[in-house]
């Protein structure tokens, strides 16, 4: 009996185990893998947003130590830095998707979760009190909830009947690792089939990304697949043979209709598929993880109502609904005929102004993210929108990324950061501590007398008014702002920390 099961160890399930560790709750993760190793290129590095999750439990330093800083967002053909965004990690992280999950492993691994590796769920049945699952090695487990962090063809998502509505490709490239006999020009190239591109490994052998003539689905393409894709490209094959890797992917877009069906949940991959142009699905899973892991765990210890749990598919659906849209957009502008060539052109001179790079930057990197205000707590009656109107009662920290701010406390400098290490809510006081009484709350809740000396600066948005009291949830982002009284604070505790 386990209170947890997390289908797959990828960098979803690797999160959201680690997540519930730090909760207390017991969590078991089934990966049909033989061990870690990846087959074929994935995800080439972590946004920004991601690395500051990252810092917030305390192990950013282990994927910095072993990355390549850079500048790495982009749209269409327009590279959009944001080195000026008040972030203490204002850049991406190239960092291969193997290495990302030898890290996280080793992390879940202090924890003392346990992994078992060639090992698939074969089905499962839910009930009231939990799921069942039958396992490939004959076992039964058994548990309150279970949770598909198993890839686009998630066979939890299959079993729980839920819907995975999208687009289908529309055009579809090979990325392998290879040796050729014949030297390529080295470099990235646009062509009429989209982008072509060959790099040079230390190893001596060559990367390759070849954009095909017609969409292919299949997701295990052959060396006779590569040759030919070659050969309709460039005249010639350049000789390739030997791939270490090879892999299709396609702009297929799609998203399931639900990210819950009672005591099933879905995250990662499972949740959400779409083209890798732009780098966003590891970082939206891993996002998706610490979103749910801190909601999850409540629920199973008792202190939320299973309703918690439905500001997952809220929150989580809302974002991963809109990292696809601006994926379509991406895509069709990978399109290389004379109109896609000169929509680009277009973009890019918008692009090269302070106020749309900023927009589009902040959504890219994760960093302008903005969960729903709750009208019920807030009292304002266009909170439910998620607007940025002055004119509204809602603080604009509201739903938005906690700042990393130095902080003065009694015991000495902290940055904010740090105050969420343990994965717990955080009441942070700002002005008359006599103002704030969270008692009620004190086993849940942390508080943090503190002063602050500077601005608040929020990436986007700018210079906000400085509040005398925050709550921040597991995740980083604000439940509840004070700005002259501590009135919406205790329906804010009840309604994300139970009462």
């Amino acid at each position: 009996m386990t209170e947890v099961i997390i289908v797959g160890a990828g960098p979803t399930g690797l999160m959201l185990a680690a997540e519930l560790a730090l909760a207390g709750v017991d969590s078991v993760l089934v990966e049909r893998r033989a061990n870690q190793d990846l087959v074929g290129t994935r995800a080439l590095g972590l946004q920004s947003r991601t690395l500051e999750m990252l810092d917030q439990r305390g192990i950013v330093d282990r994927f910095l130590d072993e990355g390549q800083v850079a500048q790495v967002l982009g749209f269409g053909n327009t590279r959009l830095g944001i080195i000026d965004f008040p972030s203490r990690h204002p850049y991406g992280l190239g960092l291969r998707q193997q290495r990302t999950e030898q890290i996280l492993a080793g992390w879940v691994e202090e924890l003392g979760v346990r992994i078992d590796y060639g090992v698939e769920v074969t089905g499962f049945d839910q009930d009231r009190s939990g799921v069942e699952a039958q396992l490939s090695d004959g076992r039964v487990l058994r548990a309150d909830y279970i949770v598909g962090c198993d890839g686009g063809r998630s066979r939890i998502r299959k079993a729980a009947g839920i819907d995975f509505p999208g687009w289908e490709p529309t055009m579809s490239s090979l990325i392998a690792e290879v040796e050729l006999t014949e030297e390529p020009e080295w470099g990235v190239h646009q062509h009429k089939f989209g982008t072509q591109a060959f790099s040079q490994l230390p190893n001596g052998r060559a990367s390759l990304v070849v954009s095909e003539r017609e969409p292919q689905e299949s997701s295990e393409p052959t060396l006779d697949d590569l040759r030919f894709a070659l050969t309709e490209a460039w005249g010639k094959d350049f000789g390739v043979r030997d791939p270490s890797s090879l892999t299709r992917f396609t702009d297929m877009a799609r998203q399931a209709a639900s990210y819950r069906s009672g005591r099933v949940l879905l995250a990662g991959d499972s949740a959400h598929v779409h083209s890798p142009v732009g780098g966003q699905g590891l970082n939206t899973g891993v996002q998706d993880a610490m979103n749910l892991g801190w909601k999850l765990a409540r629920v199973i210890k008792g202190t939320s109502s299973e309703n918690l749990l439905n500001t997952y598919h809220r929150e989580r659906h809302a974002v991963g609904a809109r990292v696809i849209h601006h994926n379509l957009a991406q895509t069709a502008l990978m399109r290389m005929d004379d109109r896609v060539k000169a929509l680009n052109e277009v973009i890019d001179g918008w692009l090269h102004m302070d106020e749309p790079r900023k927009s589009l930057a902040g959504d890219l990197s994760g960093l302008a993210i903005r969960y729903e205000a709750r009208t019920e707590i807030v009292g304002t009656a266009d909170a439910a929108s998620g607007t940025d109107d002055p004119s509204s009662d809602v603080h604009p920290l509201v739903g938005r990324r906690m700042p990393d701010l130095d902080l003065h406390t009694p015991a000495g400098a902290r940055r904010a950061f740090t105050l969420l290490h343990s994965a717990r809510p955080v009441l942070l006081s700002l002005g008359d501590p006599s103002d704030i009484d969270i008692t009620a709350w004190a086993d849940r809740v942390d508080r943090v007398d503190a002063r602050y000396y500077g601005v608040w600066d929020l990436p986007v948005i700018g210079e906000v008014s400085a509040p005398t009291a925050v709550l921040i949830r597991p995740d980083g982002y604000v439940a509840w702002v004070g700005q002259s009284s501590a009135a919406g604070l205790s329906e804010a505790l009840g309604f994300w920390f139970g009462l």
